[in-house]
């Protein structure tokens, strides 16, 4: 009886003294947030004003190394708030797992102790608690590779339904591109609840995709590829292949290379060959933005930002720069020539170098981004249709008479009047941006779609001109096509 009571005052005895400890714990919390927030504020409060007074310098073309007594402070007093914060938040994040082992093991030590010095009568209560779970049994977050290669596809796929596995990481840890493609394929029927067996799994190398062109694939998408021709262009003969799913494309585009190769073939011109890239930048006035625009115009100034633009590449070669305002901002219409390369990312590494360069002269230039839509990439604009984008090119050929009426099924005056009415007349009627064709883009997304070019660039690469017109006393048919923005 004695020790039953001995043991039941110690509890209350620690009850109590926990209850206390809880209070100065409490006390002490408030204490520790108070001052973490002094910290945080001291912190980006200096930071903001170093950052302020510092461009004030850049802007006034004083020396960042000579400092006021109110900047010296503010250093000393961002030097000081960065120590706190990183010996308060990065030492615990660093000694976290070092403190979560040695917490483990403090936790066994007492349990034993507890059990060993507790007698019958402690062991009878702890029976009735829950029971510990072991820590090897939680699922991390973040499984380590050896323990997600042992684990069957479908405990793999239910980890990525749930969340334990993010979806984009199964190609880094399984090691296998294709597995983690068939995983992910499950794993999003079972989300949306929807088949996808008709999307072909089999037959495709992941692995040439990884890091490329194409993320957290579930399938691939067959598209069949005809060839067109020979198609008889400036002397010689070229196959065309066009990947479609569109019915008697490929037929009616082979029955046009028959036209122009027995009636002698077709010639074709490049204009211009330039890639465009135009960044938008902002001032704090319009006459600000209007002298960086006199700056980017003036032919004095051509060769140093040409000597600037040029070293992001040895294909790179600025042509020119056109700048038009809209108020405050500015945006600068760069065209440089890219090689063989249809060039978007070495322009815009060319655009990066000069602005770079520009910020010496107009330290208040504010870049907004690095394309402001006046180039334009991948929108029917009339910037490209008037100015040109990529490879600008003139086509013709002269269709005989009995070629017209034997392969093409029609007569030349018919085609003539079709031609204007619906081609030039029609898409003026709908006004059309760069639309006077009958159905360019089709034919323009099949090639692309077949050599690998950007299909998305079809929005200004089919921009065409049809033109029609009867010659030799009105026997033959000569037809061009004029397409400014031909970007591959």
């Amino acid at each position: 009886m004695d020790v039953h009571r001995r043991t039941v005052n110690a509890v209350v005895s620690e009850k109590y003294s926990k209850t206390k400890n809880q209070k100065l714990d409490s006390q002490s919390q408030s204490s520790l947030y108070l001052t973490n927030a002094i910290f945080f504020g001291l912190f980006f409060s200096v930071a903001y004003f170093l950052l302020h007074r510092w461009r004030e310098k850049i802007r006034t073309s004083t020396p960042l190394h000579v400092l006021t007594i109110s900047e010296i402070a503010g250093v000393v007093s961002l030097i000081a708030s960065f120590i706190y914060l990183m010996a308060f938040f990065g030492i615990g994040f660093i000694l976290h797992p070092f403190a979560a082992s040695r917490a483990v093991q403090y936790d066994e030590e007492d349990e034993s102790d507890i059990a060993k010095n507790s007698g019958s009568c402690l062991a009878g209560v702890a029976q009735k608690l829950p029971p510990r779970i072991p820590v090897e049994k939680v699922v991390p977050a973040n499984l380590p590779a050896p323990v997600l290669l042992s684990m069957e596809d479908d405990e793999v796929v239910r980890a990525v339904v749930t969340g334990t596995i993010p979806s984009y990481s199964l190609e880094s840890k399984l090691g296998d591109c294709k597995r983690a493609a068939a995983i992910r394929n499950q794993a999003v029927e079972r989300v949306t609840g929807k088949s996808l067996s008709g999307l072909p799994m089999e037959g495709f190398d992941y692995d040439s995709i990884l890091g490329q062109c194409c993320e957290m694939p579930i399938g691939f998408v067959q598209i069949p590829v005809g060839v067109a021709g020979p198609l008889l262009l400036d002397g010689k003969e070229y196959t065309v292949p066009m990947a479609t799913t569109e019915g008697c494309l490929v037929a009616s585009t082979n029955r046009g290379c028959k036209a122009i190769y027995v009636s002698g073939g077709a010639s074709a011109v490049v204009l211009r060959d330039g890639m465009t890239r135009a960044p938008v930048v902002r001032f704090n006035s319009a006459k600000r933005a209007s002298q960086l625009k006199f700056f980017l115009e003036d032919p004095q100034n051509f060769d140093s930002l040409s000597h600037t633009f040029n070293k992001s590449s040895r294909f790179a070669r600025l042509q020119n720069i056109k700048a038009t305002m809209a108020g405050k901002n500015l945006y600068i219409r760069f065209t440089c020539s890219t090689g063989d390369a249809m060039g978007m990312n070495m322009v815009s590494k060319g655009v990066q170098n000069v602005l770079d360069f520009l910020q010496s002269d107009f330290p208040d230039m504010d870049v907004i981004g690095i394309s402001g839509n006046f180039c334009s990439d991948k929108k029917a604009a009339a910037v490209n249709w008037i100015e040109g984008r990529g490879k600008s090119v003139v086509c013709e050929a002269v269709i005989k008479e009995e070629v017209v009426k034997k392969v093409l099924k029609i007569s030349v005056e018919s085609l003539v009047e079709l031609n204007m009415l619906k081609n030039l007349t029609g898409s003026a009627m709908a006004g059309a941006l760069g639309g006077f064709n009958a159905h360019a883009s089709n034919i323009v997304s099949a090639i692309y779609l077949a050599t690998g070019q950007d299909p998305a660039q079809n929005v200004e690469s089919s921009q065409c001109m049809t033109m029609m017109e009867a010659v030799n006393d009105g026997k033959d048919l000569h037809i061009s096509v004029t397409m400014p923005s031909i970007e591959v």
